[in-house]
């Protein structure tokens, strides 16, 4: 069983950044693939970032592909997510996920944490 605690959220203005962490313990880290979700008031959960277990394989929405980074670093169990250029579209409630290699979804989930843009 893996948990998953964010931190990082907070209120910006347009044009900001801000850098989430994820924290996972109960697990082996680095076997499990790490990703980023959000969800806005009224909308569904939607995929922001995703990360391989060695870092290797990164994929992005599009809408936040150039401003957004995710990373991991495995001796700390963490994975993070910079995100520069901060839009108000992009206010929501940001959360992590994990899922075992070659799983087909996010097994594990954080409580998220809320990320507001102001313009």
């Amino acid at each position: 069983q893996v948990q998953l605690v964010e931190s990082g959220g907070g209120s910006v203005q347009a044009g900001g950044s801000l850098r989430l962490s994820c924290a996972a313990s109960g697990g082996t880290f680095s076997s499990y693939g790490m990703g980023w979700f959000r969800q806005a008031p009224g909308k569904e959960r939607e995929f922001v970032a995703g990360i391989g277990w060695s870092g290797v394989y990164i994929s992005y929405a599009d809408s936040v592909k150039v401003r957004f980074t995710i990373s991991r670093d495995n001796t700390k169990n963490t994975v993070y997510l910079q995100m520069n250029n901060l839009k108000p579209e992009d206010t929501a409630v940001y959360y992590c996920a994990a899922k075992p290699t070659r799983a087909p979804t996010y097994d594990y989930w954080g409580q998220g944490t809320q990320v507001t843009v102001s313009s």
